[in-house]
């Protein structure tokens, strides 16, 4: 389904020879006036100078301009990196007579490259002419690194008798363990909500999709998704409205689509895998166990390899740091397929069945814990041959 446009959005998207000539690599997304906006970013403590001043801008202004470029992550830079972050919202709202902080900055790609301005500056008008209701798609291509294809995802549906729309862009598919990899996400709607509602809800929301997601387990300095909502739609949503449940819906589905499209590309990937983890004391310690299996090597080995290796499994586990765990009460599941009961391999399991689900594209990884009521799921990928070369690769 192609993106949905959102009344009070364009986009616009250049070449501007940041890294390769003739690549698509600039973006310029602009916002009605009066829209407002959340945004999420990464913990990482080395965080590149646009998460700086994207995160100083936002707590200033409402934003009526998103730049980003590829190609280089304006991160761990230094000072000068700050800098020149500035100055490419300097140079925008010179162009557009909106203020300096009305205009937030994002940047992907190579770390501790310093970013060339002059070619990002350059590129600016070209992407303001370019801009228009439709751009999304060529958007969601001009954000790309390592991605293999552009992931969008669009909803819409009535609430409160009119038509509301959520449509969102992404970029990820290595360096992705987001904590809020280089993961970028841009998300608008035409519904009327409140500042602090809208955070709320996107906090919400990425808890269960971008926070809920590893290739690598490696954080970017870069991370960042923004939710814009420019209000055209006559539809008002607030922290209290009954109309929440229903937008909060949107949100979600718009969100957890985006994640999983960075799952299904990530860098190598053949193998979609959900690890799913349920009878924990708490949700934190069903993260716990279930980001100890994603983050395995020779689990994610043999999930390429097709290899029903669940010992690996069954380590993994053991050694995720749960106190008093009960062997005895835990089962692990492949699929349907009953790996591990009462504290060893359950005794109708064959070799055989095994391998029949390891084949198989999408995997889930089930994990009964026999301790509580809590539960929690991931998405993650196997370990390729291609994830090693990609990434061997990466500068050269």
């Amino acid at each position: 389904m192609e993106p949905l446009t959102v009344d009070g959005i364009r986009l616009g998207t250049v070449c501007a020879g940041i890294k390769y000539p003739d690549r698509r690599d600039l973006v310029v997304i602009e916002a009605a006036a009066g829209t407002e906006a959340a945004a999420v970013f990464t913990q990482n403590a080395f965080c590149a100078a646009p998460v700086t001043v994207a995160r100083a801008h936002l707590a200033a202004a409402r934003p009526r301009y998103l730049v980003i470029n590829t190609g280089n992550a304006n991160a761990g830079t230094g000072r000068q990196g700050l800098l020149d972050a500035e100055a490419s919202c300097r140079a925008l709202a010179e162009q557009t007579a909106c203020s300096t902080e009305e205009v937030l900055p994002f940047s992907t790609g190579v770390i501790g490259e310093p970013l060339p301005l002059s070619r990002l500056i350059a590129g600016l008008p070209a992407a303001l002419a370019a801009l228009r209701p439709e751009g999304w798609e060529d958007a969601a291509r001009g954000i790309m690194t390592t991605d293999t294809r552009p992931k969008w995802a669009t909803r819409s549906s009535l609430i409160d008798g009119k038509p509301v729309t959520v449509t969102g862009i992404a970029k990820g598919a290595g360096m992705i363990r987001p904590d809020m990899a280089t993961m970028l996400a841009f998300i608008a709607t035409d519904a009327a909500v409140s500042q602090a509602a809208l955070q709320r809800m996107l906090a919400a929301a990425a808890a269960e999709s971008f926070n809920a997601i590893t290739v690598d387990g490696d954080t970017s300095t870069n991370d960042a998704c923004v939710l814009l909502a420019t209000g055209r739609a006559g539809v008002a949503i607030s922290e209290h409205s009954g109309e929440c449940d229903p937008f909060a819906t949107l949100l979600r589905e718009v969100c957890i689509e985006l994640a999983q499209a960075i799952i299904r590309d990530g860098e190598g990937a053949t193998k979609f895998i959900t690890v799913a983890v349920e009878g924990g004391v708490n949700e934190a310690e069903c993260r716990q166990v279930a980001y100890t299996i994603a983050h395995s090597p020779l689990i994610k080995t043999a999930f390429f390899a097709s290899d029903p290796n669940w010992g690996r499994i069954l380590a993994a586990v053991g050694r995720a740091g749960l106190s008093d765990l009960n062997l005895e009460r835990v089962a692990i599941h492949l699929d349907g397929l009953c790996l591990v009961r009462e504290g060893g391999r359950a005794a109708d399991y064959t070799e055989a069945q095994g391998q029949q689900v390891m084949r198989q594209s999408e995997i889930t990884i089930r994990v009964a814990l026999g301790r509580g009521g809590a539960s929690a799921r991931i998405w993650t990928t196997d370990l390729s041959f291609d994830y090693v070369r990609i990434n061997a690769e990466y500068r050269t």
